[in-house]
């Protein structure tokens, strides 16, 4: 099993025209993500858990530096992958641990019929079970977005652009072949940029960026969505 440790996290958001700016410097020195498509990039829909007190968008929106979410992640509107993730943020640090299920799993976990996962082999399976009984975890929304990823060995870096953010408002319904969301950027053409490395950011990496003269802030796209529902 891969050992799991905490990363640091560094997030942007930019213009199409910073976009077009970082891009075109990023390549000269990144490699694209193997598992993007023809154009680079790949579709990612997360149902994200949270509670009948809003636990999870509260701790965010209150600053709270440790806190945690879990989601459920799928590809490219693909059923055949799904993955259970435990995302943990501690600052400016964060963590995330994950368990492959089937889309059975996931139908009946959505549904809310829960035994199957009290006996599950995986142990984030049995944590989001022992959570939904007792903090009643519930699925709340559906955040897709299309992501753009580079990386880069030295450091381990992992450098994304994160694009047309969309959220489902009140509809309940989740894993369907048709969704119906809306958009929830301040502004047109609007994207996320986001930094992940594990000891240091290279230096390369670093300057490439900071010539852009971004800012940087905490963004949750969670959270952003959540402001519709």
């Amino acid at each position: 099993m891969e050992q799991k440790h905490f990363r640091h996290e560094l997030k942007y958001v930019i213009s199409y025209f910073q976009y077009l700016e970082l891009k075109s410097r990023l390549k000269a020195v990144m490699r694209a993500d193997a598992h993007t498509d023809a154009d680079g990039r790949y579709r990612i829909r997360s149902i994200y858990f949270d509670n009948y007190e809003d636990k999870a968008l509260r701790e965010k929106i209150d600053g709270v530096p440790r806190r945690e979410k879990f989601r459920i992640r799928y590809y490219n509107d693909d059923f055949s992958y799904i993955v259970l993730e435990k995302k943990i943020k501690d600052s400016s640090l964060c963590m995330k641990l994950d368990a492959e299920i089937t889309e059975r799993e996931c139908r009946q976990l959505l549904e809310g019929s829960l035994d199957w996962m009290k006996r599950h082999p995986s142990r984030l399976v049995r944590e989001l079970y022992a959570k939904m009984r007792g903090q009643v975890l519930r699925p709340r929304v559906l955040v897709s977005y299309v992501r753009e990823p580079y990386l880069y060995a030295a450091g381990n870096v992992r450098v994304t652009f994160d694009s047309d953010i969309r959220t489902t408002l009140y509809h309940r319904g989740f894993l369907e072949e048709e969704i119906t969301d809306i958009g929830v950027a301040d502004r047109p053409g609007d994207m996320v940029l986001e930094i992940k490395y594990d000891a240091f950011l290279p230096e390369v990496v670093r300057c490439i960026v900071q010539t852009g003269g971004l800012r940087q802030q905490a963004f949750s796209k969670y959270g952003a969505c959540r402001r519709f529902g």
